[in-house]
């Protein structure tokens, strides 16, 4: 495995893949910079030894078509405070002589950044020709885009292979080290803590904890599967009906596994999909018709803080409720504060996916644990595979 500090940048050019898809306003105005600032320091980092730095990057889903509004010249200005640094913002296609001609008038101590590059099809078909162009570009390839190395799109994976030099970033390094302890050096009692709205997104990653995880927390909107498997009645609450045996067979094999999968025994309910201060709390088992789960109860986040609190090793992915709303944000509030606790005795922690990261933010908790991760999807293709493309990719 190659790092930045591995290679020589000097009088050469360095094509990084970096990870700019941003939160953006109708207005234009960028809610979240979090993912910008966390590559500044690979990209200052090359460019103060002698290199020069082309970032590519995504925003955005627009399927290999020009929109106005995913543009990532609305990013330069962002860019540009954060790096303190000129950035000259090159919207030439790739493959023309244009852009090669822009990029060699550019000064070494600026940044160039090319338009969003999956405006371009060939972006996640992996068109061999699309990718010998990219590479023509720069001498080293540094992929500094955890967030999508799962992917095996041309920027991430296929165009490495026309590199001879090649290596990630200092974001990259952090991100992958940080869920590679998880995996491969962790300390028990290991505890995953797994919310959201739709268990269909989380299944892999369940399966893949019960070969190594302790204990396995259920929160959000998927415990209603959950619940639904084994026969409890959940009123008009949030339900997948096509994961409903798979649900009820991943309770089956934590019990043949002896892991300890916990479906949360109370829960919080409301009329309807509002922060409304007219809630019950019922047995999760036992919701009446008519009524919304909306977050657990405070049985199981009692049951919850206290398997926390012996944790050596969390993983948190996902809320626990639908904590935007003040009534419904309690399950949310006191597991991030259970973990950030024990986080301070010793434990190691790590936290990944946007809302997860959100609620951190909102609480005022993001600096209280081990390791924020930006990467969501890569993080859970991580977990559940042991693998990342956009890693293999760079050892290849």
């Amino acid at each position: 495995m190659k790092l930045i500090q591995d290679i020589s940048f000097k009088n050469k050019t360095a094509l990084i893949r970096v990870d700019f898809n941003v939160p953006i306003s109708k207005n234009g105005i960028i809610s979240d910079r979090t993912r910008i600032i966390s590559h500044i320091n690979t990209i200052n980092d090359i460019i103060d030894s002698g290199g020069k730095v082309i970032l590519v990057s995504h925003l955005g889903r627009p399927k290999g078509v020009w929109e106005k509004t995913l543009s990532l010249k609305k990013l330069v200005k962002v860019v540009s405070f954060e790096s303190k640094r000129k950035v000259c913002f090159l919207d030439q296609k790739i493959g023309s002589k244009k852009l090669i001609e822009n990029i060699s008038r550019v000064s070494r101590d600026e940044i160039i950044l090319l338009e969003n590059i999956r405006f371009y099809k060939e972006e996640s078909s992996g068109d061999l020709l699309f990718c010998k162009n990219l590479s023509y570009l720069a001498d080293v390839f540094v992929n500094d885009a955890f967030g999508t190395a799962h992917r095996k799109h041309s920027s991430t994976y296929h165009v490495a292979k026309y590199f001879n030099e090649k290596c990630i970033g200092n974001l990259f390094y952090k991100e992958y080290s940080s869920i590679f302890r998880v995996i491969n050096n962790f300390s028990s009692p290991m505890t995953a803590i797994i919310g959201g709205a739709k268990i269909s997104s989380k299944i892999n990653v369940i399966k893949s904890f019960m070969s190594f995880a302790d204990n396995i927390l259920i929160g959000g909107g998927m415990m209603f599967t959950f619940i639904k498997s084994a026969g409890g009645e959940i009123g008009d609450s949030i339900i997948e009906e096509d994961e409903l045996e798979k649900a009820g067979s991943l309770l089956e094999m934590a019990k043949k596994n002896n892991v300890n999968l916990i479906v949360p025994q109370d829960s919080i309910n409301s009329r309807a999909f509002i922060d409304n201060e007219d809630y019950i709390i019922s047995d999760s088992k036992m919701i009446p018709k008519g009524l919304i789960g909306l977050d657990i109860g405070p049985k199981t986040i009692s049951n919850f803080k206290s398997i926390i609190s012996k944790s050596k090793t969390i993983v948190w992915n996902g809320p626990m409720g639908v904590f935007e709303f003040k009534n419904f944000s309690t399950g949310t509030k006191e597991v991030a504060e259970a973990v950030a606790s024990v986080t301070k005795k010793g434990a190691f922690s790590l936290v990944g996916g946007g809302d997860s990261i959100s609620a951190l933010k909102k609480f005022g908790l993001s600096s209280e644990v081990s390791y924020v991760s930006t990467g969501g999807g890569a993080m859970l293709h991580f977990l559940e595979t042991k693998k990342l493309p956009g890693f293999q990719a760079i050892l290849d």
